[in-house]
């Protein structure tokens, strides 16, 4: 007896490995957010252990460069997926305008120097609301998603592609 279909079921072990290594929308998502965390906490440390000026400048400024990069491919490919997706429609809407208060904070934060009074500040509370915001993507938004049955893999690599583009065209390398 003929046992193509199971030959055609197997995957080869480079397909095995594609398959791990390329994230899908929800995972990408979620490892921004684990890693702007991890770098919030680092500028607190800054803070507490009344760290170099130019350090917390360069920490604050590739914060920024991070969220909005993270909330351009969240607006132009995983918004939208999601609302055809979802019944979401509200859950999307305060994202978008929580995106525009993170914006307003990073355009302000940019224009500032380490030096003025409220720089810390302004880096402390943009913490607040991306936790605040990843918190609400990862334990309401993502669960519906995950639902819908999209194709989160080739979402993943939509949102991949165009997360190295931007960052290409901002001058920094994206972290493999």
């Amino acid at each position: 007896m003929p046992t193509t279909a199971k030959k055609t079921a197997v995957k080869t072990p480079a397909a095995k490995t594609k398959a791990k290594t390329t994230p899908d929308a929800v995972q990408l998502l979620t490892a921004d957010h684990k890693e702007v965390k991890k770098l919030f906490k680092d500028y607190e440390k800054l803070v507490k252990a009344d760290g170099g000026e130019a350090e917390k400048q360069a920490l604050a400024e590739h914060i920024c460069l991070l969220l909005t990069v993270h909330a351009k491919i969240e607006e132009e490919i995983f918004y939208p997926a999601a609302g055809q997706a979802t019944k979401a429609e509200d859950l999307l809407k305060e994202a978008v305008v929580e995106h525009a208060s993170a914006k307003d904070l990073i355009a302000q934060i940019q224009d500032m120097e380490p030096t003025e009074d409220l720089y810390d500040a302004k880096v402390t509370v943009l913490g607040e609301y991306i936790d605040h915001h990843a918190t609400e993507e990862e334990e309401e938004l993502f669960p519906k998603v995950k639902r819908a049955h999209l194709d989160l893999h080739q979402l993943g690599d939509a949102m991949a592609s165009r997360k190295e583009e931007l960052m290409s065209e901002l001058g920094a390398e994206v972290a493999a």
